[in-house]
Order: structure tokens, then sequence, then C-alpha cells
């Protein structure tokens, strides 16, 4: 018995082989990342706590106060507070080491534009208050499921 082949048989396994193998990438790739929640923006604003005149640095009661007035009206929902220790460099190069306050804020990344005027005039507000040369901010856009 003689077999006869027209080439179909080679050229449907091929085709069958190269969408097994562009597809498991696709579906491990989907496995580790996968969406958790909807799209929010994630603000970190850091507190020094050092008085460039040489009056006590700013106390936890202070800060409490200053987060209460300031930061909670404006953010109800989803503010971490935490304690650190942070070092930055002083107009004349000295090395500061200093407490500070690092505020984690959430907020959905549709409310951006509104929330970050409101996190422009907390900064403000504290520099003023304390007489400090800047917070510190950082955004990053999140996931989160809340």
């Amino acid at each position: 018995m003689r077999r006869t082949s027209d080439g179909r048989g080679k050229a449907g396994g091929g085709v069958l082989i190269a969408l097994l193998g562009a597809g498991i990438p696709a579906l491990v790739g989907a496995a580790l990342h996968s969406h958790v929640g909807e799209p929010y923006r994630e603000t970190r604003l850091y507190f020094a706590t050092q008085r460039p005149d040489g009056r006590p640095p700013v106390g936890k009661g202070e800060f409490m106060a200053f987060l209460d007035r300031e930061i909670t009206p404006g953010f109800p929902e989803h503010l971490t507070l935490r304690d650190g220790y942070g070092q930055r460099r002083d107009e004349d190069g000295t090395v500061v080491h200093e407490a500070s306050y690092e505020v984690v804020l959430l907020y959905p990344e549709k409310e951006a534009a509104e929330r970050g005027a409101r996190v422009e005039r907390i900064r403000q507000a504290y520099e003023e208050q304390f007489r400090q040369g800047t917070v510190g901010r950082t955004d990053a856009e999140v996931e989160a499921d809340l």
C-alpha cells in the first residue's frame, strides 16, 4: 500500500503548533499579571521635622493636629501614616538626619487632578506652618481592591 501526501497535514500541524506556542506565553502572562481592582493613584508625602530656626522638631502631637486639620478632610479614606527617619542635604552641603513622617494616600485615578490640587495645598500649608523648605512627593499609578 502506497501513501501519498499533498502537504496539508504538515502545514496544518505547523499552524497548530504555532497557535499553541503563541497562546501558552499569553496565558502564563495573564496569570502572572492579573488585574486586581480598579485604577488608583498612590501619593506619598514626606514631611521633615527639623525646624530651620533651631526650635525643637515638629512633635507627634503637632503633626497629628496638622493631619487632622489639613489632610484628613481632603482624604478621609485610604490614608496611612508612618513614622520615619530620613536624611537630606542642606543648602550648605551638610547632611541632616531627622525624624520624619510619611503619609500614603490612595484615591481613584479618575480623581487625580482634583486630589492632586489638594495635595499641593497640604504641602504648602506644612511648609508655611512649620517653616520647611519642601514636602517631598511621589506619585504612582496602582491597582487597588479596597
